[in-house]
């Protein structure tokens, strides 16, 4: 009795209820289907964006592989140029070094041939020093035998018993030995510590053979001998005559050089540096030019353009 007291009721507002749900579930699904249309737009314009998309991508993969063809290409190119210019380049090279090899090997040959012609040169210079020396000794009168006595005196005169009319000449320019042995004795005497014998020996021979292309290095090694004594005036002296007398000559530099420091051994230090500076201007090149500037370096002075000029002292 109490379910239909309750049913009953119920039923009189359950068509309300009905009509409303009905009204939302109209509306419910015109909001779906709404969307749902608003997706399938969405995605339709997502799938023509990801065609579009698509088809720049595999253009720029088309470009990308032209690109990467036409780089390659470029690079087989380059690498087969570089390898043309490399082997042109080594073959000239290969041929200018034997090019080279062969203006060495030549220079070589005839610096050979020039310091044997000076050599021959040289010995045949001495050769006619010592042939004229020769000649001039046949050429020397004979010295007249002394008078057996006074003038006016008959054959049975006592010898002796007056002045003579004649005698041996104080001095004789004949030489006592060849150019090529009085010199190799100066050497070896020199080398072997007898200074004042090779010093002899070396005035000897500029005196008979001071001509000779040897003449130079006899100067030179007597203003040593005179530097190694100590006679510092002396060796300045000497050092002078061979840059006065032998001005270009093999000795000339080592003459530039031991004068400079004979000057700065004097305490002549300005002077010293002049010549060490003539010598690095004249003979750059020289190995003693690097000593040169050592030796003013270590004075603390400079080669200045006054110091181009050579004065003597």
């Amino acid at each position: 009795m109490t379910f239909w007291r309750t049913l009953l009721p119920a039923l009189f507002i359950c068509p309300s209820l009905t009509f409303a749900a009905s009204k939302e579930m109209v509306e419910l699904s015109r909001d779906v289907a709404l969307l749902q249309d608003q997706v399938r737009s969405l995605q339709r314009s997502q799938d023509e964006k990801l065609a579009a998309i698509q088809v720049l991508v595999q253009q720029a993969l088309d470009a990308a592989n032209k690109a990467n063809t036409s780089v390659a290409l470029l690079q087989n190119n380059f690498q087969q140029s570089s390898k043309d210019q490399q082997s042109k380049v080594v073959t000239t090279v290969v041929d200018l070094g034997s090019k080279m090899d062969t203006m060495t090997t030549s220079y070589g040959a005839l610096q050979e041939s020039v310091a044997d012609i000076a050599s021959q040169m040289g010995k045949l210079q001495q050769q006619v020093t010592d042939i004229g020396n020769a000649v001039r000794t046949i050429q020397t009168p004979a010295v007249a035998p002394p008078p057996s006595g006074p003038p006016g005196a008959g054959p049975g005169s006592v010898p002796g018993s007056g002045s003579a009319g004649g005698g041996v000449p104080g001095g004789s320019s004949v030489p006592p030995v060849s150019s090529d042995m009085l010199y190799q004795n100066a050497n070896r005497d020199r080398s072997g510590g007898n200074d004042d014998l090779a010093l002899q020996e070396y005035s000897d021979y500029l005196k008979y053979y001071g001509n000779t292309i040897l003449a130079p290095n006899a100067q030179f090694y007597i203003a040593e001998i005179h530097l190694k004594q100590n006679k510092l005036d002396d060796a300045l002296q000497e050092f002078d005559l061979v840059l006065e007398k032998y001005p270009d000559n093999n000795k000339t530099p080592d003459a530039v050089y031991m004068k400079g420091a004979t000057l700065v051994k004097m305490g002549k230090r300005t002077q010293g540096k002049q010549e060490f500076c003539e010598l690095v201007k004249r003979f750059p090149t020289n190995n003693l030019a690097d000593k040169a500037r050592s030796q003013v370096k270590a004075l603390g002075l400079t080669c200045g353009p006054a110091a181009a000029k050579r004065k003597r002292s």
